[in-house]
């Protein structure tokens, strides 16, 4: 597990994770992350999010592969380069997997707009990847990252199994997962090392947005959303 507490208290992440743990909190404990857990969440509400989510992976992968471009090393190059290829083609493999298994097929996808969360989480990236410096761009991206393997850790811990979202639960629990969240976390605290007090603020703010979209992505699932008009 990636232990927030074992983070030097004097890092961006460290700071960052505090400031945002009551919403940190909200999502672990959300309706469709206990339904999830217990094995109850409904074909309908997990068709909706894998769908939707499915959407955000490629504005996810695109603003990935910004952030490689304005790396300050070669290594952060290749670290968000491989990034954004595992967003598009290795999870969007598990997606294609649980679209057979719950009965998506490549027209209803394609045939299924953004919601209204993921399309402004979606825009939210691009523009901050495109926009933003790169510190500011990492701290937007983190959020996904550590949140998911936060979650998925906290589901494993409590999951009834056989669950039929084994696979979800088992890839973001997983430690090859919470291996590459690690390097995100610690290239983003690198970052912030040398930013100076605007940049760090902006970090700052972008890390909060992204949290408070993670919340409203799983709520918009839950309450299955879409464009009201």
């Amino acid at each position: 597990m990636i232990d927030a507490t074992s983070i030097s208290g004097s890092t961006f992440s460290a700071h960052a994770w505090g400031r945002n743990l009551p919403t940190f909190e909200a999502i672990r404990t959300m309706a469709f992350n206990e339904a999830l857990a217990d094995g109850s969440l409904s074909q309908e509400r997990f068709r909706h999010y894998m769908i939707q989510d499915a959407h955000y992976l490629i504005a996810f992968g695109r603003a990935l592969a910004i952030a490689a471009a304005k790396a300050e090393d070669p290594d952060g190059l290749v670290q968000f380069a491989e990034a954004a290829k595992i967003a598009v083609v290795v999870e969007r493999s598990l997606h294609a997997d649980f679209f057979e298994s719950f009965g998506v097929d490549a027209d209803e996808f394609a045939r299924t707009p953004m919601s209204p969360v993921c399309h402004h989480y979606s825009s939210f990236l691009i523009a901050t990847a495109y926009a933003e410096p790169y510190p500011v761009v990492l701290a937007a991206l983190l959020p996904c990252f550590w949140i998911y393997a936060e979650v998925g850790r906290d589901i494993l811990g409590r999951a009834v199994r056989p669950n039929p979202y084994d696979a979800w639960i088992d890839t973001y629990a997983g430690e090859e997962f919470h291996e590459a969240v690690r390097a995100v976390i610690a290239t983003t605290d690198h970052a912030a090392a040398g930013a100076s007090p605007a940049v760090l603020a902006h970090m700052h703010a972008a890390y909060k947005r992204a949290t408070e979209l993670e919340w409203m992505f799983w709520d918009s699932a839950w309450r299955l959303a879409d464009w009201p008009v």
